[in-house]
Protein backbone atom coordinates (compact mmCIF):
# COMPACT_ATOMS: atom_id res chain seq x y z
CA UNK A 1 0.00 0.00 0.00
CA UNK A 2 1.30 3.35 -1.03
CA UNK A 3 -0.05 6.93 0.23
CA UNK A 4 -0.91 9.40 -1.88
CA UNK A 5 0.55 12.33 -0.50
CA UNK A 6 -1.25 15.56 -1.98
CA UNK A 7 0.40 17.53 1.03
CA UNK A 8 4.12 17.34 -0.63
CA UNK A 9 2.82 17.42 -4.28
CA UNK A 10 1.33 20.69 -3.25
CA UNK A 11 4.69 21.76 -2.09
CA UNK A 12 6.09 20.50 -5.35
CA UNK A 13 3.49 22.70 -7.20
CA UNK A 14 3.42 25.57 -4.95
CA UNK A 15 7.47 26.12 -5.47
CA UNK A 16 6.80 25.98 -9.77
CA UNK A 17 4.01 28.37 -9.20
CA UNK A 18 6.39 30.66 -7.28
CA UNK A 19 9.12 30.41 -9.78
CA UNK A 20 6.78 31.33 -12.32
CA UNK A 21 4.91 34.43 -10.79
CA UNK A 22 8.44 35.67 -10.54
CA UNK A 23 9.42 35.13 -14.30
CA UNK A 24 5.62 36.48 -14.93
CA UNK A 25 6.37 39.71 -13.42
CA UNK A 26 9.58 40.40 -14.81
CA UNK A 27 8.37 39.69 -18.44
CA UNK A 28 5.39 41.74 -18.23
CA UNK A 29 5.35 43.27 -14.56
CA UNK A 30 2.45 41.31 -14.41
CA UNK A 31 1.28 39.51 -11.22
CA UNK A 32 -2.01 37.01 -10.79
CA UNK A 33 -5.05 38.45 -8.74
CA UNK A 34 -7.80 36.69 -6.76
CA UNK A 35 -10.47 38.57 -5.65
CA UNK A 36 -12.79 36.51 -2.97
CA UNK A 37 -16.46 36.74 -2.33
CA UNK A 38 -17.38 35.61 1.33
CA UNK A 39 -20.94 36.27 2.71
CA UNK A 40 -21.43 35.51 6.02
CA UNK A 41 -20.05 34.15 8.67
CA UNK A 42 -19.73 30.23 8.35
CA UNK A 43 -16.55 29.28 10.49
CA UNK A 44 -15.68 26.72 7.82
CA UNK A 45 -15.92 28.92 4.81
CA UNK A 46 -14.08 31.96 6.88
CA UNK A 47 -11.16 29.51 7.51
CA UNK A 48 -11.18 28.37 3.81
CA UNK A 49 -10.99 31.47 2.61
CA UNK A 50 -7.91 32.15 4.87
CA UNK A 51 -5.74 29.10 3.86
CA UNK A 52 -6.55 30.83 0.33
CA UNK A 53 -4.96 34.04 1.16
CA UNK A 54 -2.04 32.62 2.82
CA UNK A 55 -1.65 29.87 -0.04
CA UNK A 56 -1.84 33.64 -2.21
CA UNK A 57 0.59 35.63 -0.12
CA UNK A 58 3.45 32.54 0.02
CA UNK A 59 3.50 32.26 -4.08
CA UNK A 60 3.63 35.90 -4.48
CA UNK A 61 -0.19 36.48 -5.67
CA UNK A 62 -2.34 39.58 -5.39
CA UNK A 63 -5.64 38.55 -3.22
CA UNK A 64 -8.47 40.84 -2.11
CA UNK A 65 -11.60 39.20 0.58
CA UNK A 66 -14.46 40.57 -0.49
CA UNK A 67 -16.21 40.13 3.60
CA UNK A 68 -20.14 40.43 3.11
CA UNK A 69 -22.84 40.49 5.77
CA UNK A 70 -25.22 37.24 5.98
CA UNK A 71 -28.04 39.92 5.37
CA UNK A 72 -26.70 41.79 2.26
CA UNK A 73 -28.57 41.72 -1.36
CA UNK A 74 -28.27 39.59 -3.98
CA UNK A 75 -27.84 43.03 -6.26
CA UNK A 76 -24.91 44.23 -4.45
CA UNK A 77 -23.17 41.00 -4.66
CA UNK A 78 -23.98 41.16 -8.39
CA UNK A 79 -22.76 44.81 -8.31
CA UNK A 80 -19.41 43.42 -6.80
CA UNK A 81 -18.91 41.05 -9.76
CA UNK A 82 -19.20 42.91 -12.22
CA UNK A 83 -17.04 45.58 -10.72
CA UNK A 84 -14.41 42.59 -10.28
CA UNK A 85 -15.23 41.06 -14.01
CA UNK A 86 -14.04 45.01 -15.27
CA UNK A 87 -10.96 44.72 -12.76
CA UNK A 88 -7.87 44.31 -15.05
CA UNK A 89 -5.71 43.79 -11.66
CA UNK A 90 -8.41 40.78 -10.76
CA UNK A 91 -7.61 37.36 -13.13
CA UNK A 92 -9.49 35.52 -10.90
CA UNK A 93 -12.67 35.65 -9.13
CA UNK A 94 -14.17 32.72 -6.65
CA UNK A 95 -17.43 33.05 -4.63
CA UNK A 96 -17.07 30.91 -1.16
CA UNK A 97 -19.72 28.31 -0.80
CA UNK A 98 -22.65 27.99 0.31
CA UNK A 99 -24.42 31.00 0.42
CA UNK A 100 -27.35 32.15 2.68
CA UNK A 101 -30.62 30.87 1.39
CA UNK A 102 -31.83 34.41 -0.03
CA UNK A 103 -29.15 34.57 -2.78
CA UNK A 104 -29.35 32.80 -5.72
CA UNK A 105 -26.08 31.02 -6.01
CA UNK A 106 -26.78 29.83 -9.79
CA UNK A 107 -27.24 33.42 -10.84
CA UNK A 108 -23.76 34.76 -9.30
CA UNK A 109 -21.71 31.92 -11.10
CA UNK A 110 -23.20 32.60 -14.50
CA UNK A 111 -22.01 36.52 -13.57
CA UNK A 112 -18.41 35.58 -13.07
CA UNK A 113 -16.85 36.22 -16.71
CA UNK A 114 -15.68 32.76 -17.69
CA UNK A 115 -12.33 33.76 -18.45
CA UNK A 116 -12.13 34.37 -14.88
CA UNK A 117 -14.00 31.72 -13.33
CA UNK A 118 -10.88 29.56 -11.38
CA UNK A 119 -13.78 27.46 -9.59
CA UNK A 120 -14.46 26.06 -12.87
CA UNK A 121 -18.45 26.44 -12.01
CA UNK A 122 -19.76 28.51 -14.79
CA UNK A 123 -21.92 26.77 -17.44
CA UNK A 124 -19.12 27.86 -20.20
CA UNK A 125 -16.58 26.20 -18.44
CA UNK A 126 -18.24 22.99 -17.43
CA UNK A 127 -19.23 22.71 -20.96
CA UNK A 128 -15.97 23.11 -22.22
CA UNK A 129 -15.21 20.31 -19.51
CA UNK A 130 -17.83 18.26 -21.11
CA UNK A 131 -16.39 18.28 -24.23
CA UNK A 132 -12.52 17.82 -23.61
CA UNK A 133 -11.68 21.21 -24.62
CA UNK A 134 -9.36 23.30 -22.65
CA UNK A 135 -10.72 25.84 -19.93
CA UNK A 136 -11.23 26.24 -15.79
CA UNK A 137 -11.67 22.89 -14.25
CA UNK A 138 -13.21 22.73 -10.46
CA UNK A 139 -10.00 23.01 -8.13
CA UNK A 140 -11.20 19.58 -6.13
CA UNK A 141 -11.30 16.88 -9.30
CA UNK A 142 -8.36 18.79 -11.17
CA UNK A 143 -5.92 17.69 -7.90
CA UNK A 144 -7.10 14.12 -7.98
CA UNK A 145 -5.92 14.10 -11.57
CA UNK A 146 -2.71 16.06 -10.24
CA UNK A 147 -2.19 13.22 -8.00
CA UNK A 148 -2.66 10.18 -10.18
CA UNK A 149 -0.60 11.52 -12.43
CA UNK A 150 2.09 12.24 -9.99
CA UNK A 151 2.26 8.77 -8.95
CA UNK A 152 1.95 7.66 -12.50
CA UNK A 153 -1.44 5.69 -12.57
CA UNK A 154 -3.27 5.60 -15.44
CA UNK A 155 -7.03 5.13 -15.48
CA UNK A 156 -6.94 4.38 -19.09
CA UNK A 157 -9.29 1.27 -19.28
CA UNK A 158 -10.02 1.36 -15.05
CA UNK A 159 -13.26 0.83 -13.81
CA UNK A 160 -13.89 4.12 -11.66
CA UNK A 161 -16.49 4.73 -9.46
CA UNK A 162 -17.34 7.80 -8.20
CA UNK A 163 -19.54 8.13 -4.98
CA UNK A 164 -21.06 11.51 -5.07
CA UNK A 165 -22.50 13.51 -8.02
CA UNK A 166 -22.24 17.02 -7.34
CA UNK A 167 -21.68 19.53 -9.19
CA UNK A 168 -18.51 20.49 -7.51
CA UNK A 169 -16.41 17.21 -7.52
CA UNK A 170 -18.42 14.14 -8.78
CA UNK A 171 -19.64 14.89 -11.92
CA UNK A 172 -16.84 17.21 -13.20
CA UNK A 173 -14.25 14.01 -11.44
CA UNK A 174 -15.98 11.80 -13.26
CA UNK A 175 -16.22 13.60 -16.81
CA UNK A 176 -12.07 13.72 -15.98
CA UNK A 177 -12.10 10.73 -15.63
CA UNK A 178 -13.66 9.60 -19.25
CA UNK A 179 -11.77 12.40 -21.03
CA UNK A 180 -9.00 10.10 -19.46
CA UNK A 181 -10.57 7.21 -21.15
CA UNK A 182 -11.89 5.47 -18.00
CA UNK A 183 -14.85 3.35 -17.53
CA UNK A 184 -16.73 5.39 -15.04
CA UNK A 185 -20.00 4.82 -12.66
CA UNK A 186 -21.18 7.64 -11.10
CA UNK A 187 -23.26 6.71 -7.50
CA UNK A 188 -25.08 8.71 -5.37
CA UNK A 189 -27.99 9.22 -2.37
CA UNK A 190 -30.15 7.22 -4.57
CA UNK A 191 -28.05 4.28 -5.90
CA UNK A 192 -29.33 0.87 -5.04
CA UNK A 193 -26.30 -1.50 -3.29
CA UNK A 194 -23.17 0.95 -3.45
CA UNK A 195 -21.02 -2.23 -2.65
CA UNK A 196 -22.44 -3.76 -5.63
CA UNK A 197 -21.28 -1.10 -7.49
CA UNK A 198 -17.73 -0.38 -5.27
CA UNK A 199 -16.76 -3.97 -5.19
CA UNK A 200 -16.15 -4.49 -8.77
CA UNK A 201 -14.27 -0.62 -9.01
CA UNK A 202 -10.36 -0.87 -10.12
CA UNK A 203 -10.76 3.00 -8.43
CA UNK A 204 -12.89 4.43 -5.95
CA UNK A 205 -13.41 8.30 -6.09
CA UNK A 206 -15.51 9.16 -2.71
CA UNK A 207 -16.50 12.83 -1.28
CA UNK A 208 -19.74 13.13 0.54
CA UNK A 209 -18.98 13.81 3.78
CA UNK A 210 -20.14 10.81 5.69
CA UNK A 211 -17.48 8.91 8.09
CA UNK A 212 -16.91 5.53 7.08
CA UNK A 213 -19.44 5.09 3.92
CA UNK A 214 -16.78 3.09 2.44
CA UNK A 215 -15.34 -0.38 4.59
CA UNK A 216 -13.02 -3.17 3.50
CA UNK A 217 -16.09 -5.36 2.81
CA UNK A 218 -17.20 -2.77 -0.27
CA UNK A 219 -13.63 -2.90 -1.77
CA UNK A 220 -11.32 -5.81 -3.67
CA UNK A 221 -7.66 -6.39 -2.85
CA UNK A 222 -5.69 -3.93 -4.55
CA UNK A 223 -7.82 -0.94 -5.14
CA UNK A 224 -6.73 2.37 -5.76
CA UNK A 225 -8.95 4.28 -3.19
CA UNK A 226 -9.28 8.42 -3.39
CA UNK A 227 -10.87 9.63 -0.53
CA UNK A 228 -12.35 13.53 -0.90
CA UNK A 229 -14.45 13.96 1.88
CA UNK A 230 -14.25 15.76 4.83
CA UNK A 231 -15.96 15.00 8.03
CA UNK A 232 -15.10 16.33 11.71
CA UNK A 233 -15.70 13.35 14.58
CA UNK A 234 -17.74 14.32 17.99
CA UNK A 235 -13.85 14.16 19.30
CA UNK A 236 -12.95 17.08 16.79
CA UNK A 237 -10.55 15.03 14.42
CA UNK A 238 -11.28 15.31 10.84
CA UNK A 239 -11.72 12.17 9.23
CA UNK A 240 -13.21 11.15 5.31
CA UNK A 241 -15.33 9.26 3.70
CA UNK A 242 -13.10 5.84 4.25
CA UNK A 243 -12.34 3.75 7.14
CA UNK A 244 -9.12 4.40 6.15
CA UNK A 245 -7.50 2.08 9.18
CA UNK A 246 -8.57 -0.90 7.57
CA UNK A 247 -9.38 -0.14 3.61
CA UNK A 248 -5.81 1.04 3.30
CA UNK A 249 -5.09 -2.86 4.18
CA UNK A 250 -6.88 -3.54 0.90
CA UNK A 251 -5.57 -1.17 -1.04
CA UNK A 252 -2.45 -0.77 -3.78
CA UNK A 253 -2.38 3.14 -3.52
CA UNK A 254 -4.74 5.39 -1.05
CA UNK A 255 -5.18 9.19 -0.03
CA UNK A 256 -5.27 10.07 3.76
CA UNK A 257 -7.54 12.19 4.88
CA UNK A 258 -6.73 15.02 5.55
CA UNK A 259 -3.25 15.46 3.73
CA UNK A 260 -4.40 13.71 0.59
CA UNK A 261 -7.05 15.44 -1.90
CA UNK A 262 -7.43 18.84 0.61
CA UNK A 263 -4.09 20.20 0.14
CA UNK A 264 -4.37 19.67 -4.03
CA UNK A 265 -7.47 22.01 -4.13
CA UNK A 266 -6.27 25.03 -3.11
CA UNK A 267 -2.87 24.33 -5.23
CA UNK A 268 -5.06 24.16 -7.85
CA UNK A 269 -6.52 27.15 -7.31
CA UNK A 270 -3.29 28.58 -7.39
CA UNK A 271 -2.99 26.66 -10.23
CA UNK A 272 -5.85 28.22 -12.50
CA UNK A 273 -5.34 31.46 -10.87
CA UNK A 274 -1.59 31.61 -13.06
CA UNK A 275 -3.13 30.40 -16.01
CA UNK A 276 -5.79 33.08 -15.67
CA UNK A 277 -3.59 35.92 -15.06
CA UNK A 278 -1.07 34.13 -18.33
CA UNK A 279 -4.27 34.09 -20.57
CA UNK A 280 -4.77 37.86 -19.51
CA UNK A 281 -1.19 39.09 -19.94
CA UNK A 282 -1.35 37.43 -23.55
CA UNK A 283 -4.52 39.23 -24.44
CA UNK A 284 -3.33 42.62 -23.25
CA UNK A 285 -0.06 41.92 -25.27
CA UNK A 286 -2.22 41.42 -28.54
CA UNK A 287 -4.30 44.76 -27.75
CA UNK A 288 -1.06 46.63 -27.30
CA UNK A 289 0.41 44.87 -30.39
CA UNK A 290 -2.49 45.71 -32.65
Amino acid sequence: MQILDGKALSKKIEERITQEVKDLKSTCGCTPGLAVVLVGQDQASATYVNMKKKACDKVGFYSITHDMPETISQEAIEKTIIMMNNDSNIDGILIQLPLPKHIDTTKLLELVAPEKDVDGFHPYNVGRLVTNLDGFVPCTPLGVMELLREYKIDVKGKNCVVVGASNIVGKPMASLLLNADATVEICHIFTDDLKKHTLNADVVLVGVGIINLITADMVKDDVIIIDIGVSRTKEGKLVGDVDFLNVSKKSSYITPSPGGVGPMTIAMLLSNTLKAAKNNAAKLSKQSES
